[in-house]
């Protein structure tokens, strides 16, 4: 039943800091979508055609201009010629016809000899030859017997004369041979070029220079010559497939024309033509036209950012409803920063952006949660300000802004390093603003302008103002985080471990020994942190607080009973035990009093862990009948439940060990160091931290190198050198 209460407490706390966390997101959401809403929002104006315009208007965004285009392709269409093809297939039909019409003139001729010849058998007197005989016939007749025996497509002899006709039927089949070949030569020649409608007669006229050395004739030459020219025809003709592909190519190359982002569409005092009333209903600014497509476009950019932060933090040690709140709190701080900065009146420029302390918000980020969440974090506040400062144009990104944000937050981060002092970070506030200067410069001589002017003089005071202004912020807003969160930064651990603090005098000037004693512990854990990817200054400073509960009863601990006798040598040792186990609860109470880090308590309460106290327990043994507990020797806990914890235990064990040492050598050094390390493993003190035996392993290893250059050997001076010294 108990276990079965315990889950559901469990369940009822991850439960709550679930809805806090799901709270919080979409309040950090509703921060970003209302400080990004009014520069995505399409302005909307009620403008009239063929009125004034009472302002300047321009185009929010890149729009094709579809009816502009269709406009351009259809003109670069109508300039395209038709296209004309050359036909070389015609040529060889005219020459076919020719040859056609040479053949049905022999073929009459054999056709009129072979009714002669029949006549000629029924008659017994044959007083003419058949050639004369054929010659009497009528050159209708031949014509009109030529007309069937030629096929229906060959037409050319009908557009010859009856003269010419007759003339090829006079002349004698050699003289015949000539002639056609002569035509077919001449035609294919002439049609062997282009020949369009116009250039007929021209083409015809060729037919006479062609055929003038052809040996016939003049009769026969000059019936060639106009059955020639009557084979001439135009071999050039319109080609629809060519046309419309030459078209197509026209428009093609049209370039697409595009309403420019920040184009003027329109300037005050012009006439609102209709012409401009379409481009203006293009670019989506007039009111008959509404779209809710940039709100969800905002929502959806913001969803991806938030969503990029909450799989880090869940993917992370940082997964803390803590560490989410510092986070979206800074975030929100700067974009609201950013907005309020972006409604400044501006005076002779636009670029008010540049002012913004942007370094801030990731300065403040790897000081309090680290600096990989630092850095994409400057992405949110780079992506949000291009929007932010967009100059007043719905929908657009100003790239500038962007990449100068990016660059400052990146600059911050670097430049802060791992030294967090408070005169670092101004230091760092300074080589920000330098950075700033330089970046805008570039971004300057980018835009072909001039270096030296008003406008490029206020950029660059701007960007000064802005690093060292990050800077001063930041110094001023870690406190409220700190105290506000109970954070432990870096810059607090620096702070802590100032020699003047209260309670590092109290150790110092009440136990000495003790301060030795913590200041070696925190060499030794330093070191070993840092080597096992630990917090090495946590470990440090908490190694300077781990025993302050021995200001408390200072003799009673060894380090500290300097030419006196031990006190512990008249009391039981079971009162013994209970004053040495008390350091570890009084320091923790002492530490809690003065208000210090959790951490740092947690470190001064568990670095002994449940260990037990050997010496006492054993003189307990030998001093009494009765049975002993092992566990009324124990110290009171709880086990280290951190690294660094872990760490400084097994640094604090050793330090004492070979501290106690006659004469320490690396064999005796590395002996005490892995006994230690191993008693306490079977001792289950490292059952509640995270640390593994390879970490272990490492820690024993950086021990070991650290303990060697304290305990160095030492040359041993001769004698003589000694008396010599002495004499002198």
């Amino acid at each position: 039943m108990t276990n079965w209460k315990k889950i559901l407490t469990y369940f009822e706390a991850f439960k709550n800091q679930y809805i806090l966390l799901t709270g919080l997101y979409i309040l950090f959401a509703l921060v970003l979508f209302f400080a990004m809403f009014s520069n995505i929002r399409p302005e909307k104006l009620n403008l009239v055609r063929f009125s004034e315009a009472e302002k300047t208007i321009v185009s929010p965004e890149l729009i094709l201009d579809e009816h502009s285009t269709s406009l351009k392709k259809n003109e670069a269409m109508e300039l395209v010629s038709d296209v004309y093809s050359l036909k070389k297939d015609y040529a060889q039909n005219q020459i076919d016809m020719i040859d056609a019409v040479f053949k049905g003139i022999s073929e009459v001729e054999e056709k009129l000899l072979t009714q002669l010849e029949a006549q000629s058998s029924d008659t017994e007197e044959q007083t003419l030859s058949k050639e004369d005989q054929l010659a009497q016939i009528p050159v209708k007749e031949k014509i009109e017997i030529l007309n069937t025996i030629l096929p229906e497509e060959v037409q050319i002899h009908k557009e010859v004369s009856s003269e010419a006709l007759g003339a090829f039927f006079a002349a004698t089949p050699e003289q015949r041979v000539v002639a056609r070949d002569s035509a077919v030569t001449a035609v294919n020649n002439i049609m062997s070029k282009r020949i369009e409608i116009p250039e007929i007669d021209a083409a015809r006229q060729k037919v006479e220079s062609e055929l003038r050395y052809v040996n016939i004739s003049s009769t026969l030459k000059s019936a060639l010559t106009e059955l020639c020219k009557l084979a001439i025809v135009p071999n050039v003709v319109f080609d629809k497939e060519a046309t419309e592909a030459a078209r197509q190519n026209a428009s093609d190359e049209v370039e697409p024309i595009y309403i420019l982002q920040g184009q003027i569409l329109v300037r005050e005092g012009e006439k609102i033509t209709q012409e401009i009333y379409r481009q203006l209903g293009l670019a989506g600014l007039l009111k008959d036209k509404d779209t809710n497509l940039p709100f969800i476009g905002l929502a959806i950019l913001i969803l991806l950012l938030i969503s990029s932060k909450y799989f880090y933090f869940k993917d992370t040690k940082t997964n803390e409803l803590k560490y989410t709140t510092i986070f979206i709190l800074i975030c929100s701080i700067t974009i609201i920063l950013m907005k309020i900065i972006s409604l400044f009146p501006k005076i002779n420029y636009s670029d008010i952006g540049y002012v913004v302390p942007i370094a801030m918000g990731a300065i403040l980020i790897k000081l309090l949660i680290n600096e990989r969440i630092a850095l994409l974090s400057s992405m949110i506040f780079s992506i949000c300000g291009s929007i932010i400062f967009n100059g007043g144009i719905s929908g657009t990104f100003n790239f500038s802004i962007g990449i100068y944000f990016l660059t400052s937050c990146i600059a911050g981060i670097i430049f802060l390093g791992k030294h967090n002092h408070r005169s670092k970070i101004l230091q760092t506030g300074l080589l920000v603003g330098i950075i700033n200067f330089i970046l805008i410069s570039a971004l300057v001589m980018l835009k072909n302008s001039e270096i030296v002017s008003l406008q490029a003089v206020s950029y660059f005071t701007m960007s000064l103002f802005s690093g060292m202004i990050s800077a001063v912020l930041a110094i001023g807003l870690m406190p409220f985080f700190e105290t506000g969160f109970g954070i432990l930064s870096s810059m607090r651990l620096i702070e802590l471990s100032n020699p003047n603090h209260p309670l590092l005098r109290k150790i110092l000037t009440e136990t000495p020994g003790t301060y030795h004693h913590s200041v070696m512990v925190a060499n030794l854990s330093d070191a070993a942190c840092e080597a096992i990817g630990a917090n090495g200054l946590l470990a440090r400073v908490g190694s300077y607080y781990h025993d302050i509960g021995k200001t408390k009863r200072p003799r009673f601990f060894i380090e500290n009973q300097l030419n006196m006798e031990n006190p512990h040598d008249k009391i039981s040792p079971q009162l013994s035990k209970t004053i040495i186990v008390s350091h570890a609860t009084d320091g923790a109470e002492m530490l809690r009093q003065h208000r210090m880090p959790k951490e740092i308590v947690d470190i001064a309460e568990q670095h002994h862990g449940t260990t037990l106290l050997k010496y006492f327990y054993h003189k307990a043994c030998q001093n009494s009948e009765k049975e002993v507990m092992e566990s009324e020797f124990r110290y009171a806990g709880p086990k280290a439940r951190s690294k660094e914890a872990a760490v400084i235990g097994i640094a604090d064990s050793v330090e004492a060990a070979v501290r106690s040492m006659n004469s320490p050598s690396p064999q005796k050094i590395e002996s005490i160091i892995n006994n230690i390390i191993k008693d306490r493993l079977q001792d289950g003190q490292f059952d509640e931290c995270d640390i593994t035996m390879k970490e272990l392993d490492t820690v024993a290893k950086s021990l070991f190198e650290t303990l060697q250059g304290i305990f160095h050997s030492r040359i041993e001076y001769p004698e003589v050198t000694k008396q010599k010294v002495k004499e002198a």
